[in-house]
């Protein structure tokens, strides 16, 4: 009854079976995978924010340029602060706001974009408190310039005059008549009252990002793909033995219709 197993249609169908599971379970495996990777880098990114709070604070100039390496650790920077600008859009603790940074001139003449805090609600010049006047040392932990449209950072253009989407010396070059550091700094206390902006947890594409959540999403889909396939060959399966069973009784279409009246 189950000779039909034998017929090339069938030897096609098995063979695509057989490759298609195996395939979809490494595929579904390695999403996983990807998943737990992310989230394992989140964690890291927290434990190295902590053990970086506890570290002396190096010279700007030490640290530069950002990368895997100097990304969050502590540093330290000396200068007049000038033109502040507002970073709209940014949310703190689910609440939405907007970030106030301020460009630190150090002795270089070149500028540090330093965040100085965090307000609620939309951005306001005239709520954003003034920065301290004469010669200031700041110190936070230092990150590397935003790509907009990424990680979260708003790619919008047409703002208004003093406000800015993105934390980047290729946004703030436009802004100001001065160099400006492909890094900035976010304080560790917020300063006038203002909330502190928390360490970014990971450069961009890393960490517990949409991206994670889109690896467990694809994890799902490939084993509900493998199951469906299952499925199908024994759908196929059972009415191809179905069919096999009643032409061994004689079946036809027209018995089966005549003995179903």
């Amino acid at each position: 009854m189950y000779r039909f197993l034998l017929t090339p249609r069938w030897w096609g169908i098995n063979l695509f079976v057989l490759l298609a599971i195996p395939f979809c379970v490494f595929m579904g495996s390695w999403q996983l995978g990807r998943f737990e990777d992310r989230v394992q880098d989140h964690r890291t990114a927290d434990e190295k924010a902590a053990a970086q709070r506890k570290e002396a604070p190096r010279p700007l100039e030490e640290l530069l340029p950002v990368d895997k390496r100097t990304f969050g650790k502590q540093t330290t920077a000396t200068g007049r602060y000038a033109e502040q600008l507002l970073v709209p859009d940014r949310e703190l603790n689910g609440k939405r706001g907007y970030y106030v940074l301020t460009l630190l001139r150090t002795d270089s003449g070149k500028a540090l974009p330093v965040v100085r805090g965090w307000l609620p609600g939309d951005a306001d010049a005239a709520k954003a408190p003034a920065p301290p006047a004469g010669e200031v040392t700041v110190t936070g932990a230092l990150q590397a310039s935003e790509v907009p449209g990424d990680n979260g950072v708003s790619a919008r253009s047409g703002l208004p005059a003093g406000q800015t989407a993105a934390i980047s010396a290729a946004s703030l070059v436009n802004l100001v008549p001065y160099d400006v550091y492909d890094a900035w700094v976010t304080l560790n206390e917020g300063d006038s009252g203002m909330a502190a902006v928390p360490v970014q947890k990971a450069p961009s594409n890393s960490g517990l990002d949409l991206k994670a959540f889109q690896n467990l999403g694809y994890t799902g889909e490939w084993f509900v793909f493998a199951g469906f396939v299952v499925f199908m060959w024994f759908r196929l399966f059972r009415r191809e033995a179905e069919a096999a069973r009643d032409a061994q009784l004689g079946l036809g279409e027209e018995q089966k219709q005549t003995a179903a009246v």
